[in-house]
């Protein structure tokens, strides 16, 4: 594309930026897929639902505020809230008022929830390696972890944490 056609001056990507930018896109959308087909079809969940198991297991008493877990795994409020609603029909999460402040709402793990997870986790870590960590060498993963963490630096709005 020219400046003509878009009226603005933009700097366009290289031959060489754009190869490795489709290849992000490309190979970015690939993993998510198989991860989300395996785990779908291995135990149920969405990749989306793994994730929210995984950050809830993590978080002291195996809970969230629901704002926190949205902006942790960059999703809108809306979509966490429909994310937590299909897990609280499935047993594997409960909603509970904040208790700090009374205002706010937590995702609390539940035991089926935590099992769960437990059942899926080692197919997951399998599909994880044979997916990514196993394709890449060391260093090439070292690189890309380095890199998708300065992006996701540049991406996170700062904490607005007390």
């Amino acid at each position: 594309m020219s400046t003509a056609t878009t009226g603005t001056s933009v700097r366009w990507l290289t031959a060489e930026q754009q190869q490795h930018w489709r290849a992000f896109v490309d190979a970015s959308a690939l993993l998510n897929d198989a991860l989300g087909r395996q785990l779908e079809r291995d135990s149920e969940l969405s990749l989306s639902e793994y994730e929210v198991l995984v950050r809830l297991s993590e978080a002291p008493l195996r809970t969230l505020r629901m704002s926190v877990l949205a902006d942790e795994l960059a999703h809108s409020r809306s979509r966490i809230t429909h994310t937590i609603r299909r897990m609280e029909a499935r047993g594997f999460v409960e909603r509970r008022a904040c208790l700090a402040d009374g205002r706010g709402v937590n995702a609390a793990m539940t035991d089926l929830g935590f099992e769960r997870l437990e059942r899926a986790a080692p197919g997951h870590v399998t599909a994880v390696r044979a997916n990514l960590v196993d394709v890449l060498t060391d260093d090439q993963l070292t690189a890309l972890g380095a890199a998708m963490a300065t992006v996701r630096a540049a991406l996170r709005p700062p904490c607005e944490c007390p």
